[in-house]
Formats: structure tokens, C-alpha cells, sequence
């Protein structure tokens, strides 16, 4: 997928039609002292940080200026700043509005309906996974018709808007249908959508593009705002690796025991930072590239939870005892290994001959690197 920062999403929102607040995108102290100095950005102004993880507000990648000095200042606190893993390079200043309401509107694909959803909420301005169930409404749309005007006065209704807001609404959804469809997107969000006099403002874009439909966007190709560095080096070498806000690196092999492996992690208090799906490959060297790229990042403790189906638990036990090997005294970290399958006994050996504990418990295995890593927070 293509994660959009928060100003290219508004790029794409001002394409189809979608009404926001004036704004410019500025990489320094100075050009944002000058942008909003020459009129450019009226004042006052809001400052934010360009990251896609949530919670800039609340981590002070959000500040308010009221005159170029203090948009300036705003700036030099919030451009460098490490924020959620990402360090922030660029700022979009955009005129503060007075606003009467906050909204949430979104269109997404629910892959267990196979349909796109319309989902909204007059509780907006929050994250929508703190919102009680019963203050979001939810709309299966079928993709022939697209959005009904039945389906938009539903929204209208349950977002508390009539008249020339609903109006508003009605040509908002209808520019969010267009931009869902036109970019083959995964996700469209606003929020919060503001009600603005009698009007809507889009004040946030959350814009996901489908990666299956690059052929069909260029422009997104080259795109890699939602990347870190590391995972920029493991898409060049096709390595699976996601880096996360946690401290514990997880080797599995296969994305439904990945994914498994992370739930257990946070069950017993652990905080995953970094994942590795080995997919099928139990090529030593393959394994050992991609183990001394996870130690890059500096977890506190590895766990590796592999099943040996097709993959052998010897190879890919021999591929991290070489890693870890290559790994200098001073980062090196404790690694707990759960192996089981293909030549498991093997791969046993090799490991408990290189010093590293194996565990076949899977709950016991998950209780001990949670402890290593030094318990839960």
C-alpha cells in the first residue's frame, strides 16, 4: 500500500473537488515564516508535523502561531523532531478556522464484505477506535451504483446536518466517492471534517492507494513516506520487515503466525518493534541477511518463532547462529527460539550448541523474551 502524508492527501483531495482550509507545505523555519509573512498562509495558523502515525496533537507535532515570528518558532521546535520512528521533514501551515462542530467521514474496503464501507461519526476529532460502536454508522456501498442519495441522507441524518450542511455533505461524499473509485483507493478519511458556517472543511486527509493498481498511478511510484530506512533496504532485497513502535524483534515465517506471534507478544505485556516474515526461504545466507538487518534497529530481545512445513528448522537455525555471530559484543541482545517442524531436533542442537535458549512451549517461549526485553511497561 501507498500511505499518503497528511499535505499530499490534501493534493489529492483539492483534484476531486474537496473543500480545505488554505495551506502550504514548508521544509524550514524560515520558509514558514515567510509563508505565512508575504499572506500565503493566512494567520493565525496551525503548524503540523507531516508523519502518518496518529497523535501529532497530543505528541507536540501540532503548535498554533498567531503572528510569522511565532510560526517560525513553531517550526524550529516541530521540523527534526523523532516522532513515533519518523523524524520530521516537512510542515503544512494552514489557516486556524472557526469551527462549530467536528466530524469523521470515511470510505474504506471491507476485505470480509468485499465491498468499499462508508463510515461515519459525529464524534470527530478523536480516534475513531476510541468511539463506542454505537456512535458509528456503517454503509456497505455496492460499487455499481456507488454512493445513493438514500445512502447520503443516512449520513446527513446520523452526523446531526440539514440543510446547506447536508447539501455541503452530499457534494463532499460525492467528490470522496469520485477520488475512491478514480485512485483505486484502500482508504479516504477526514478527520475531523469541520463544520465551517454553513459549510464542511476537510481539516485532516488519511489517503491509503492499493498497491495492485500502481500500473495504473505513476505518480505514486515513487512515493516512500511511509518507509523507514530499513524498510527502504528490506523492500530492495525482498525481505518482509515492518518496523513498529515497540522494543521486541519477532522472526516467523509466514504472515498468519507473524501475526499470531505479535497478538501473543502483547497478550503477556510485550511491545513488538520489528517483524520479519521469512515466508518459505530457509536459505542460511537469506536468513542471515535478514537477521543482521533486524539488529540494525536495536531491539531489546529477538524472538524467533518459526514452524517447519516446507522451511527446515536447521537451516534456518544455521543462518542465526552466523548472524548472530556477525553481530558486535557490545548490540548484541537476548534471542528465545520456539522451533518447530521440519528436522526441529536438528535445529535444537544448533542452537542450544551456540548458547541460544529454545523453548517449545509457545506460551512459556512468548513469557520469556517478554522478560528479556525487561517485562511489560
Amino acid at each position: 500500500m501507498v500511505k499518503l502524508a497528511e499535505w499530499r492527501g490534501k493534493d489529492v483531495f483539492r483534484k476531486y473537488g474537496v473543500p480545505l482550509p488554505k495551506g502550504r507545505v514548508a521544509r524550514t523555519p524560515a520558509e514558514a515564516e515567510a509563508l505565512t509573512r508575504d499572506g500565503s498562509v493566512p494567520l493565525p495558523c496551525v503548524v503540523k508535523a507531516q508523519v502518518l502515525a496518529g497523535g501529532r496533537g497530543k505528541g507536540g507535532a501540532v503548535k498554533f502561531a498567531t503572528t510569522p515570528a511565532e510560526a517560525r518558532a513553531a517550526a524550529e521546535s516541530i521540523l527534526g523532531l523523532e516522532f513515533k520512528g519518523e523524524r520530521v521533514k516537512e510542515l503544512l501551515l494552514e489557516e486556524k478556522l472557526a469551527l462549530s462542530k467536528e466530524l469523521y467521514v470515511s470510505l474504506t474496503l471491507d476485505r470480509a464484505l468485499r465491498l468499499p464501507v462508508l463510515i461515519t461519526s459525529a464524534r470527530g476529532g478523536v480516534e475513531i477506535e476510541s468511539v463506542e460502536d454505537t456512535e458509528i454508522d456503517r454503509q456497505p456501498i455496492d460499487p455499481f451504483p456507488g454512493l445513493t442519495g438514500y445512502e447520503k441522507r443516512r449520513a446527513a441524518e446520523g452526523l446531526g446536518l440539514s440543510g446547506p450542511a447536508a447539501k455541503s455533505l452530499d457534494r463532499l461524499l460525492d467528490a470522496l466517492w469520485k477520488l475512491f473509485v478514480g485512485e483505486d483507493a484502500e482508504l479516504v478519511e477526514i478527520n475531523p471534517l469541520a463544520v465551517v458556517g454553513d459549510g464542511l472543511v476537510a481539516l485532516d486527509a488519511k489517503v491509503i492507494i492499493e498497491d495492485d493498481a500502481a500500473f495504473r498511478h505513476p505518480e505514486y511510484a515513487e512515493i516512500r513516506d511511509d518507509r523507514t530506512p530499513l524498510e527502504e533496504i528490506a523492500r530492495e532485497k525482498d525481505i518482509a520487515f515492518v518496523q513498529l513502535d515497540g522494543n521486541i524483534g519477532v522472526i516467523a515465517n509466514g504472515a498468519g503466525l507473524t501475526m499470531a506471534t505479535l497478538d501473543v507478544l502483547q497478550e503477556f505485556g510485550g511491545r513488538p518493534g520489528i517483524f520479519l516474515d521469512l515466508g518459505g526461504t530457509d536459505d542460511p545466507k537469506k536468513v542471515t541477511e535478514a537477521f543482521l538487518l533486524m539488529a540494525e534497529a536495536r531491539p531489546r530481545a529477538v524472538f524467533l518463532n518459526i514452524f517447519g512445513g516446507v522451511t527446515r528448522c536447521d537451516t534456518v537455525a544455521k543462518g542465526l547462529v552466523e548472524a548472530m555471530r556477525q553481530v558486535p559484543a557490545d548490540d548484541r541482545f537476548p534471542l528465545v527460539a520456539r522451533i518447530r517442524g521440519n528436522n526441529e531436533v536438528e535445529g535444537v542442537e544448533i542452537l542450544r550448541a551456540a548458547g541460544i535458549t529454545s523453548i517449545p512451549s509457545l506460551k512459556e517461549s512468548a513469557q520469556a523474551v517478554v522478560a528479556a526485553a525487561g517485562g511489560p511497561p
